[in-house]
């Protein structure tokens, strides 16, 4: 991604942020995301908060969104997915409606949109990528193959490795954070919680989270 943020788009007060959990209201679920996306070429994963439910095998909290993960080249693919939506690219407190192509190349997430109601229905994450290798977009050093990092439900909904949702809810910890963390780690295996300290120590030097997820 570029580091410089293109001219135009619309910014989003601290108040008009507080307002949009309204228009995520009636956000797709897994399942659905997964129907939509049926048959797809690219890569493709469930992330964040709801990927961990998927982990565990049951809802365990309210999910304000839902976030799919994908490697950027293949976003065409799935723009085409959806025929009389709208994508709005998003960050650093703007909104670039309709995602024109200099604010995708500065931006990572990417909202869908319904232009009938403004509500918005999914965020897809266009990750960096070499080929079929995924790469951390907090440490370009950290790859791994798609094959390796992408998990399933039994009902066959992808979703992204545990320890790899963990590092990126390490970065601000907020509350839901922790208890996702709390409630995780337990049920991943002891490969995954050393995965996850070792990258934590990478990404995050002295992170609690580290030390906690060697000694579960």
């Amino acid at each position: 991604m570029s580091e410089q943020l293109p001219s135009g788009g619309i910014e989003v007060s601290p108040d008009e942020i507080e307002a949009l959990h309204a228009r995520w209201s009636s956000c797709w679920t897994p399942s659905e995301v997964a129907r939509r996306l049926a048959g797809i070429g690219a890569p493709w994963c469930v992330a964040a908060g709801w990927a961990l439910d998927l982990f565990r095998g049951k809802r365990t909290r309210a999910h304000g969104d839902i976030e799919i993960a994908i490697p950027a080249a293949s976003f065409p693919e799935v723009r085409r997915r959806f025929p009389g939506y709208v994508f709005d690219a998003v960050g650093s407190g703007r909104i670039w409606e309709g995602a024109p192509a200099e604010a995708l190349a500065a931006v990572h997430q990417t909202w869908l949109r319904d232009p009938a109601t403004g509500d918005y229905l999914l965020d897809v994450f266009r990750e960096p990528h070499d080929g079929d290798t995924w790469i951390c977009r907090r440490d370009e050093r950290i790859r791994f193959p798609y094959s390796e990092i992408i998990h399933r439900t039994r009902d066959g909904i992808p979703y992204l490795a545990p320890e790899l949702v963990l590092l990126f809810k390490a970065k601000h910890a907020r509350r839901k954070d922790q208890a996702d963390f709390e409630a995780t780690v337990p049920h991943m295996t002891a490969a995954q919680r050393e995965t996850l300290a070792e990258l934590l120590a990478r990404v995050h030097p002295g992170h609690p989270w580290a030390s906690a997820a060697s000694l579960a």
